[in-house]
């Protein structure tokens, strides 16, 4: 998994991996690893904007506009590290909230910060005869672009199950699991599925043919 030619897979938008059913998770999963290293896919701005594209939070005229505006400031390099420094933050939060931890009070303290100074805002839209209401955000600097990733996070604590939610048994992909029986343990069927189902055949195999050779003696 890296950066390289994207397989085609709904697992993948472009450069990016989405198997994690839940934006905060998807963020997370922006740095995944490729024999044995991490690879940083929000390498620059530029790549930020493109995962927002991906992500269906930024239209492209807007990406352009953000990036002509804001690409080479100071401002957008400091952002792209806070989003990473976030991400990571996060990675360590997720990773014992599944295992039964609380979040910790700096967390809830940090994700209340980012969404007080970076809100997500409600409007009402037509869909045919229906009005349906939606989220959206007012990206006008590059640190707005945190309002989406924030928000998420804090519903993924609030309201996930978070035994539903988990590190993939095979790489360092999160996922939440919404199939019907909840214990899935690999991210997807493309990227680590097969490989388990493989691996669990043959772990079967041979242990069907260790006891054909007890049984022989």
């Amino acid at each position: 998994m890296g950066r390289g030619k994207p397989i085609h897979s709904s697992d993948w938008r472009g450069e990016f991996l989405f198997v994690g059913n839940q934006l905060a998770l998807d963020f997370l999963n922006t740095c995944p690893v490729k024999n044995g290293e991490p690879v940083e896919l929000l390498s620059d701005f530029g790549a930020l904007l493109r995962w927002f594209q991906a992500a269906n939070l930024l239209a492209p005229s807007e990406a352009a506009r953000i990036a002509q505006e804001w690409k080479e400031s100071a401002q957008a390099k400091h952002t792209v590290q806070a989003m990473r420094d976030l991400r990571e933050r996060l990675r360590k939060e997720v990773l014992g909230w599944e295992h039964g931890g609380t979040v910790r009070h700096t967390t809830v303290e940090h994700l209340n910060r980012l969404m007080s100074e970076h809100p997500m805002l409600a409007r009402l839209t037509k869909t045919g005869k229906a009005a349906v209401s939606e989220l959206w955000f007012e990206a006008s600097r590059p640190e707005d672009l945190f309002a989406p990733v924030a928000h998420s996070a804090a519903m993924l604590f609030a309201h996930l199950d978070r035994a539903r939610v988990r590190k993939c048994g095979q790489c360092v992909l999160h996922f939440y699991d919404t199939s019907k029986k909840g214990t899935r343990r690999w991210c997807s069927m493309q990227l680590c599925g097969n490989r388990l189902k493989v691996a669990a055949y043959a772990a079967r195999q041979r242990l069907r043919v260790h006891e054909s050779g007890n049984h022989a003696r």
